[in-house]
């Protein structure tokens, strides 16, 4: 049975720890085609949806700075680890089609 969408076009806000998986840290690959593959099952209902990722499961900026990182430093190495789980979605995602 095919599901109605209640919305047409979602704002989807993953945080990185969805990618954690059993870890603890880093990105499961189990879990990151998991996510991608709800992602490809939305699209095919007729949804279109920006993404949008976080990186608390590679860097958080809070924590990097209570090592003695300056702060602004600890927040770009944050950014980075965003990007990283960007790409490892991305990868995901064209390997679903």
């Amino acid at each position: 049975m095919v599901q109605a969408l209640a919305y047409r076009r979602v704002l989807l806000k993953l945080s990185g720890e969805a990618l954690i998986g059993d870890q603890g840290y880093g990105i499961d690959a189990r879990m990151l085609q998991y996510v991608a593959n709800e992602i490809y099952d939305v699209q095919q209902l007729g949804g279109e949806l920006a993404l949008v990722i976080g990186g608390g499961n590679i860097m958080r900026g809070t924590d990097a700075s209570s090592y003695g990182i300056e702060r602004v430093t600890a927040d770009y190495m944050g950014m980075l680890a965003t990007v990283f789980n960007g790409l490892a979605l991305q990868s995901a995602m064209e390997k679903i089609g």
